[in-house]
């Protein structure tokens, strides 16, 4: 891939608008997949593909900026032309014959992403988020607490955990497990700061309350009322779906009231977890109701959908076809044979932790959401990950710039009091990328079922360096597209950046040996963030 990249070094600079590169006076005409399009001299392939309404894929490529071709992602192939040619930066030509989704073309596409991925330097989401089986936004959750911004903690917390200071005491904290701070000292602390940030909110008068989407007239049946059944009420309340919960006890809570002791789980601490759910709106209960088959089919019959998360060895009561664990349901999807029937938690197969239940009650609410909707029902979202491996020599360093040095804190029977919260969150190595949501080279490898494993070649060091105004630049995700480079030039006022060293040593770096708060501006640095398509220059 460097073989590819090293010729960006010659790129130049400046910037020019696309539609300025282009002669009006003189007209080209190409055809391009079957199209025959007209566009003026000097116009590149990539403009005359979207002035046909074709779409090619870019990543290196930004508007108003000269072209560098270095990732090679938007490829085309042209008649008579035996290699395949990088559509930003190549001219048209009268007459001009070019194809952009052919087999080859796209295979193309998708070994330079790959090869991208063999040398990348970090992970898109941090092995804490990963490692969670309700995959929350951990390092998001850790950044808020040590801004003291325990109001937006807990929305994120939210987001994906509904019983979060339940969870922050029984949960045998996967996450921490995976936490790449085990390597140096000791794991953050996540459950522990997870619990404090969720007692933080009961004891609010004002408690969290999400913004809920407008009813949609929807009625979903939810069997069972212990963590499965309530976070998928919870899920689907706030997306505007009535939800109904059934359950053979008189209090909701399921394995959480009748199987944990009082003084693991104090029961006022459940009660109000619970009453934030129910009070949510859009949400009944219905306890002492035991649903056998007769009042299932009903069930099915009135409502829109039924979810069962009646829990272990209840699998028997409904007509539902069935493996030896439980209810035979789409481990992705959580549907039943049964088309408006989904299973969740221990009644499709036991769940050792209960944050497992917890998430299958929030993953099967999107899927229902999305039968309801009348969309094709596929679960949530799998992303594409990239990971950095095993630490090399003198990595962790890098990751420890920053964070504080001081052990894990100590947990104890009343929780973290402020300021060892804020204090142990400020541990988190934040491996995860601050461009994780708008990364183009994330995204590329989900447009092209990229594989990071598929070429072993050895990946870049990490690297982590901070800048003026929270910029980090992490040289390891640099793919030498000198969009930032370009970016900076336009502010003559600060030193900017360049290319440093040639050939497959070729990065980007500040000149003259100058630190990187020397390099940018303010409006640089923002400018230089939001070009970079990997996560190389990022914000926090």
């Amino acid at each position: 891939m460097r073989n590819m990249q090293k010729r960006v070094s010659a790129a130049g600079g400046g910037s020019a608008k696309l539609k300025d590169m282009t002669d009006n006076t003189k007209t080209i005409r190409l055809t391009i997949d079957s199209r025959t399009v007209e566009v003026g001299r000097g116009a590149t392939i990539l403009y005359a593909a979207r002035a046909a309404g074709i779409s090619i894929p870019t990543m290196c490529h930004k508007d108003g900026y000269k072209p560098s071709t270095s990732c090679m992602v938007c490829v085309v192939r042209v008649e008579g032309n035996p290699s395949f040619v990088p559509s930003c930066g190549a001219a048209v030509q009268d007459g001009m014959r070019v194809w952009t989704n052919t087999p080859d073309v796209l295979e193309a596409r998708k070994t330079a992403v790959e090869l991208l991925l063999s040398e990348h330097a970090g992970d898109c989401e941090g092995p804490c988020r990963i490692g969670c089986p309700a995959n929350m936004n951990i390092p998001l959750m850790l950044r808020q607490i040590t801004a003291g911004r325990l109001d937006l903690a807990i929305g994120t917390i939210k987001a994906d955990i509904a019983l979060p200071a339940v969870l922050g005491r029984i949960c045998p904290a996967p996450c921490e497990k995976v936490c790449r701070r085990n390597a140096h000292d000791a794991a953050v602390s996540i459950c522990q700061l997870k619990r404090f940030v969720a007692d933080w909110d009961l004891r609010r008068f004002d408690t969290y309350r999400p913004q809920c989407e407008p009813a949609g007239g929807k009625k979903v049946a939810v069997v069972g009322a212990g963590p499965c059944g309530l976070a998928a009420a919870y899920y689907l309340a706030r997306s505007g779906v009535r939800c109904v919960l059934f359950d053979k006890n008189e209090k909701a809570g399921g394995a959480l009231r009748t199987g944990i002791e009082e003084s693991v789980l104090p029961r006022d601490i459940l009660d109000m977890e619970i009453h934030q759910i129910l009070s949510l709106g859009n949400i009944e209960f219905h306890g002492g109701m035991e649903v056998g088959l007769e009042l299932f089919d009903s069930l099915c019959k009135d409502y829109d959908a039924v979810f069962i998360a009646s829990g272990e060895n209840s699998a028997d009561k409904y007509g539902l076809k069935k493996t030896a664990k439980g209810l035979k349901a789409d481990l992705a999807t959580y549907q039943t044979d049964r088309a408006n029937v989904f299973a969740g938690g221990g009644v499709i197969g036991r769940r050792r932790i209960c944050v497992r239940a917890v998430a299958d009650g929030k993953e099967a609410a999107v899927s229902i959401l999305q039968y309801l909707r009348g969309q094709n029902i596929a679960g949530p979202e799998k992303r594409f990950n990239s990971h950095l491996g095993q630490l090399m020599e003198g990595e962790m360093e890098q990751f420890l710039t920053g964070a504080e040095k001081g052990p894990r804190c100590p947990a104890r029977k009343e929780g973290f009091l402020t300021l060892e919260a804020m204090t142990e969150a400020q541990r988190c190595l934040h491996c995860d990328c601050g461009k994780a949501d708008d990364c183009t080279l994330r995204k590329m490898a989900e447009l092209n079922y990229a594989r990071q494993q598929t070429y072993k070649g050895q990946r870049k060091p990490f690297s982590r360096q901070a800048g003026n105004s929270g910029l980090v630049f992490e040289a390891g995700k640099c793919i030498l597209c000198g969009l930032c480079v370009q970016a900076a030039r336009a502010y003559t006022e600060s030193t900017g950046l360049t290319f440093s060293a040639r050939g497959f040593e070729t990065r980007v770096a500040v000149p003259l040996q100058k630190a990187l708060n020397e390099a940018l501006t303010k409006e640089a640095m923002e400018k230089c963030v939001a070009v970079c398509p990997t996560g190389a220059m990022t914000k926090i």
